[in-house]
């Protein structure tokens, strides 16, 4: 059996299992973890739990930390962000006139990338809107 904590990035979205380290969670508590896409804020979903070993992907990552306030607020910043590069990028798009649905944005973390998500019927020639962006 392994020590796990269940964690989820986003709402709605599956759980993971993560080495919780030594460190005791609950559920609904904030955590840091690091993935190959960087750190990220995350939700405990399931408090320190055993699983198989078969359930287990290796290697295992391991939480960080608990979130602090700074990681709420940083949290909370990235979210406007993300409000009004939506705004943003929406404008863009219809001034490229291109057939494309902007559906999210997200900003990592520490900031340093910012990710939007679209869909469109077609292929979509945005590398004008990457620019302007």
């Amino acid at each position: 059996m392994t020590q796990v904590v269940s964690i989820k990035f986003k709402d709605g979205g599956r759980s993971y299992y993560f080495d919780p380290a030594d460190i005791r969670f609950t559920e609904g508590e904030r955590a840091i973890v690091e993935t190959t896409n960087g750190i990220s804020c995350v939700t405990v979903t399931k408090a320190n739990h055993a699983v198989p070993d078969s359930e287990v992907v290796k290697p295992l990552k391991r939480v960080l930390r608990k979130a602090n306030e700074k990681d709420i607020k940083t949290l909370a910043e990235n979210e406007k962000k993300e409000e009004s590069a939506y705004k943003v990028c929406e404008e863009k798009i219809a001034a490229h006139d291109l057939k494309m649905k902007l559906v999210r944005v997200e900003y990592a973390f520490d900031s340093s990338k910012i990710t939007f998500f679209f869909t469109a019927d077609g292929r979509v020639d945005f590398r004008e809107l990457v620019k302007d962006l």
